[in-house]
């Protein structure tokens, strides 16, 4: 999904998710670093700050199921382009559709998941916090035999730029445990649009 789309997701929040979805997909820290590099660049120094909220069961399955639809409209979009009235207007349906009051009330509770998912480790799906996320990429690309240097150098940049990133803190130390409920089903029909 196109970030114009998400107006309070933080810059954090996408590398979160880029994160998490990727490494769970592909398995290599460096499709993790070469997703969330575009986010990080774009990246405002002072990130617009994310409105938390405590997640529920309904939220999570309407996320999941307003995914494919989501999808339909925002493949069709350009990339770095802002939507006009007619898209949002039909993001503003699905949304309504799957039980939000609108796609920001959607919008809101996927940048919500994304923060929590961006401290889940993809290889146990535990809640390990993003900077141990990180670091452990950090390993997994120093590890990398075969990964080209300048790839590597590149990666281990865009990582280590990341861990200078201040993580907002999980507020609702609820929402850790919904979404790993849901870990799984989360990172597939979200990390897709991701790709």
């Amino acid at each position: 999904m196109p970030a114009l789309l998400r107006p309070a997701l933080t810059a954090f929040g996408v590398a979160c998710l880029l994160s998490a979805a990727s490494l769970a997909s592909s398995g290599t820290a460096f499709a993790q670093a070469k997703q969330a590099a575009p986010a990080q660049q774009t990246a405002p120094v002072q990130a617009p700050t994310l409105k938390q909220i405590a997640l529920t069961d309904k939220q999570l399955d309407g996320v999941l199921a307003a995914q494919k639809d989501m999808d339909v409209i925002t493949e069709k979009l350009p990339e770095n382009t802002a939507p006009d009235q007619k898209v949002i207007a039909q993001l503003d349906a699905v949304a309504k559709k799957h039980g939000f009051a609108s796609y920001d009330e959607y919008a809101n509770v996927v940048d919500n998941v994304s923060l929590v998912l961006g401290g889940f480790d993809p290889a146990t799906k535990k809640y390990v916090g993003t900077e141990s996320v990180i670091k452990a990429q950090i390993a997994q690309v120093q590890a990398d035999k075969k990964m080209p240097a300048k790839d590597k150098k590149e990666a281990l940049d865009e990582l280590n730029e990341a861990l200078k990133i201040p993580a907002p803190q999980v507020e609702n130390k609820g929402n850790i445990d919904l979404v790993g409920k849901y870990y799984d089903k989360l990172v597939a029909a979200l990390g897709d649009d991701q790709n």
